[in-house]
């Protein structure tokens, strides 16, 4: 059986941008996936009890966002690995976009949230200002851009876990160490 070949490069990223990929990451994906499960509950306290958190969870990403950003403009991340220019295309592509979104999905959730009336009180204790005027007409124009913009979310994140074990498991050149934390 031919040896493997060696990851084509060492270069990772900083261990705050990995704390902060991953954090991130799972907080989008719970956020994401208690989205889709309240959605279709009937109106209980479990219910609210379930939006005030998926509405904790939208203003942690979009402060963890600013910070990301914010370390990821001030530091360098890791040399890209060789692949064919449309990959590296496709994969700018998908990482500015997303980017875009972890601002856009909770800023367009915090503007329905504001237009129906039900303020955010950011882990019950503090208030944030509404984001728009409360208007029953805005909030249904508002609500399915915030629909659409989460799925759309969803869908260029597992791009992203996809086009990651294919240089994993296909191309086996280390790109998804870059970002993985250090084994001992």
């Amino acid at each position: 059986m031919p040896s493997l070949p060696p990851p084509t490069t060492t270069a990772r990223y900083t261990g705050t941008a990995m704390a902060l990929h991953w954090l991130l990451a799972l907080l989008i994906v719970g956020t994401f996936s208690l989205g889709v499960y309240m959605h279709e509950l009937p109106f209980s306290p479990a219910r609210l009890k379930y939006y005030s958190w998926h509405k904790w969870a939208g203003v942690t990403i979009l402060l963890l966002s600013f910070v990301r950003l914010a370390w990821r403009i001030t530091h360098r991340p890791p040399a890209d690995v060789a692949m064919p220019g449309w990959q590296a295309r496709a994969a700018h592509a998908t990482h500015h976009l997303l980017y875009a979104l972890f601002f856009i999905v909770p800023l367009v959730g915090w503007a329905y949230s504001s237009a129906s009336g039900f303020p955010i009180v950011w882990f019950g204790v503090l208030p944030l200002p509404d984001f728009v005027p409360v208007d029953k007409a805005l909030a249904e124009a508002i609500k399915p851009w915030h629909e659409r913009t989460a799925m759309l979310m969803a869908a260029l994140v597992l791009l992203h876990i996809a086009g990651a074990l294919k240089h994993h498991f296909i191309d086996r050149d280390g790109l998804l160490d870059r970002m993985r934390p250090a084994r001992s």
